[in-house]
């Protein structure tokens, strides 16, 4: 698990998952956008709050092909 840094910016931490987010989507376009939101919320160990705003904003988007 990733632990954020006391002087890591507040945020910085939901970006990285959303840029490692982005690119497992174009690695496993196959995989369903929730399998790999769930990944991404445990390998960065995100917080309800974090993992609620990824779900909402990001499940239900069209697949990049």
């Amino acid at each position: 698990m990733s632990a954020q840094h006391p002087c890591q910016p507040k945020g910085d931490k939901l970006k990285k998952a959303l840029c490692a987010l982005s690119e497992l989507v174009q690695l496993h376009p196959d995989r369903s956008r929730a399998v790999l939101l769930r990944q991404i919320e445990i390998q960065f160990d995100l917080s309800p709050k974090e993992c609620d705003f990824l779900n909402t904003h990001f499940d239900q988007l069209p697949d990049c092909h």
